[in-house]
């Protein structure tokens, strides 16, 4: 069916003045920006020496959805909580995680990773891989200084993934994700302090 000549809009190109066509108004709310951010305060983080998370009046914390180093968590055991079903591997984008799944040695699960590797160098943290984990064993942390000095030290072992929940589980730097509301673990806003 046609469209009715009544529901059809024509809309005119606009005209331009001499000034637009030279680009003076463009050219002067550039020249306003410019002079706008000469005035302002400068903030600069003077990174290796003066930390983000260092509670000043410079610079504000890293925000709370920030996503650094992975982890993986453990449960009320002491256990990884990982149940090697692939969810995560799967989403990544990236594809970075690698796991080899071997049967459970607990009555409580059918299987359990044997060896769970993240290439970090090849990882774009988009945080896939925590929304696909049925049960939330894996988690991006506020850990943002992350070095290495060849490519084997980029690549994180489960253990050494173990040795990042422990390490900020110790530090209290938890991130919100971890305490899962109503409408999904990454979407709970930061408790009140």
């Amino acid at each position: 069916m046609p469209i009715a000549e009544s529901d059809v809009r024509w809309v005119e190109e606009p005209r331009l003045g001499i000034l637009e066509q030279l680009y003076v108004p463009a050219i002067v709310e550039g020249l306003q920006t410019t002079v706008q951010h000469l005035f302002q305060r400068k903030i600069t983080v003077q990174y290796p020496e003066e930390e983000p998370t260092a509670v000043s009046r410079d610079f504000a914390k890293l925000p709370a959805n920030y996503r650094g180093v992975h982890r993986l968590n453990r449960d009320e055991q002491g256990r990884v909580k990982c149940v090697a079903c692939y969810m995560c591997s799967t989403a990544c984008p990236a594809h970075c995680i690698d796991i080899v799944a071997a049967p459970s040695p607990w009555p409580d699960r059918e299987k359990y990773p044997e060896t769970f590797v993240i290439d970090e160098l090849r990882c774009i943290y988009c945080g896939m891989c925590e929304e696909a984990c049925p049960v939330d064993a894996i988690e991006l942390t506020t850990l943002y200084d992350l070095t290495g000095l060849s490519r084997e030290e980029m690549m994180f072992d489960k253990e050494k993934l173990l040795s990042v929940y422990d390490q900020t589980v110790k530090a209290g730097t938890d991130p919100i994700r971890t305490r899962a509301g109503k409408l999904s673990v990454a979407s709970e806003p930061p408790l009140p302090s």
